[in-house]
């Protein structure tokens, strides 16, 4: 098995909740599961129809050539309707740099009836995965910043 990340905490300054000694290190919940299970901090609700941001506290050094996609966990999406704003969270190995941090937050939507979690309960997943690129390829820009970032003229 390859070993291309690390999950650590951001720092306290730029979680500023008080709970950040309840932030949790996502983990595998067995030794086949290929997701790492995203841990709520602080409790919450997200009743339906409404979209709620979770600051997880988090962000991961990544490998060049691989990207941590984030999905809401199986069994809160079949049972509940619960769904990533973006369908998918991609976080690239550039996301935590010199200019970010790498503040991992995850922005749910659509739930069929009220979905609640405790501090300390996993509420989605993120799964390591490889990518490509083209054989023409000649992107040469760095990222500076977090959140679309990559879509501001520099």
């Amino acid at each position: 098995m390859n070993r291309i990340a690390k999950f650590f905490k951001v720092s306290k300054e730029q979680f500023g909740l008080d709970c950040y000694d309840d932030i949790k290190l996502p983990t595998r919940a067995t030794s086949g599961s290929a997701g790492y299970d995203f841990f709520a901090p602080y409790d919450f609700t997200l009743d339906v129809g409404e979209e709620i941001v979770i600051d997880t506290g988090i962000r991961a050094k990544i490998a060049d050539g691989w990207v941590l996609i984030i999905f809401p966990r199986s069994g809160s999406g079949f049972k509940f309707g619960v769904r990533l704003a973006n369908t998918a969270g991609v976080i690239d190995s550039d996301y935590f740099n010199a200019d970010n941090e790498g503040h991992i937050k995850i922005k749910l939507v659509g739930a069929v009836k009220p979905f609640s979690v405790k501090a300390g309960d996993a509420f989605a997943q993120g799964i390591f995965l490889p990518y490509g690129i083209t054989e023409d390829d000649d992107c040469t820009e760095e990222r500076h910043g977090g959140f679309g970032s990559t879509s501001k003229k520099q």
